[in-house]
């Protein structure tokens, strides 16, 4: 057996595994097919000698493939045809047998599809559903998932935790804690868009600090000012961005975002206890938000 009859070998071996990984990140069976013969032109093309673990490399492949396919699908504002949804009585979305084909294998890639999970994962950023599909359904780790989409393992830890809970639902269920958090926030938002100083000392706690890490958006270093008084007067001067601020959590935290012409440049954080506000901390680097744990709330 040559080289290249091994590796079609070995390949035949994970296609069951790499449609089942297409077809959740893509939706489409079509699709899933485009991107498994993707992955074997570029087996092909290398040198399977120097490939340690072929499985893993060909599960690497597919995800930048259907990443690059996802992206280029919403540039195109373009859905895949079977992840829309006509009507409540659609069919669920399943892979039929395909000519020479293991029907069992076909099994595998459907298994636990639903078609409710698959409309929920077309509402993620590609990135976001990257890696969903590839660590909560396939166990791939942080880091190489970072790999793939040019990240830090903790920045691709949080695309997944963001996914995770869209999927779940657990942004719209509502948490007391959190509604009382975020009253605090408003209070304070209303404040510094009128300019009512006690009204901001009000929802200060005395020893409050505010905090900036003062990326390209700011004033090129970090700041610090502490107290209630002091922090008022700032929060004051902070009224354009409190007027374009969007509600969201980062951490889990409550915090606002800041909208320039119609994109996202900086957020505030916001650390409350008993009521008020005893930490702020701003982050001016547009850059830094893609690394964020970021959730837009509803108004």
């Amino acid at each position: 057996m040559d080289e290249h009859e091994f590796l079609a070998e070995r390949f035949e071996e994970s296609r069951a595994h790499l449609q089942a990984v297409a077809y959740r990140m893509l939706g489409s069976s079509a699709d899933a097919d485009d991107a498994v013969q993707e992955a074997w032109i570029r087996l092909s093309r290398t040198d399977g000698r120097q490939i340690e673990n072929l499985g893993g490399w060909l599960t690497t492949v597919v995800g930048r493939v259907c990443l690059d396919m996802l992206r280029s699908r919403r540039s195109r504002r373009e859905e895949s045809l079977e992840a829309r949804v006509p009507g409540a009585d659609a069919p669920e979305p399943v892979l039929g047998p395909q000519p020479g084909s293991d029907p069992e294998q076909q099994a595998l890639v459907a298994d636990s599809v639903g078609l409710a999970l698959l409309v929920v994962l077309e509402t993620l950023d590609p990135a976001e559903r990257l890696a969903f599909v590839l660590h909560d359904m396939f166990a791939v780790p942080f880091d190489e998932i970072g790999r793939i989409v040019d990240r830090t393992p903790a920045a691709a830890r949080q695309l997944a935790s963001r996914a995770r809970r869209r999927v779940q639902g657990v942004d719209r269920v509502p948490d007391p804690d959190l509604i009382r958090k975020r009253e605090v926030v408003d209070a304070f938002l209303a404040a510094a868009r009128g300019g009512d100083f006690d009204a901001l000392v009000a929802v200060l706690d005395p020893d409050v600090v505010a905090r900036s890490d003062g990326g390209a958006g700011g004033a090129g270093a970090p700041t610090m000012v502490r107290g209630a008084a002091s922090v008022a007067r700032q929060a004051i001067m902070f009224a354009p961005f409190a007027r374009s601020s969007q509600p969201a959590l980062v951490d889990g935290a409550p915090a606002v975002i800041s909208v320039r012409e119609g994109q996202r440049f900086s957020v505030m954080r916001f650390t409350i206890e008993r009521s008020r506000v005893v930490e702020l901390y701003v982050i001016d680097d547009p850059a830094r938000l893609p690394e964020l744990d970021l959730v837009v709330l509803n108004d």
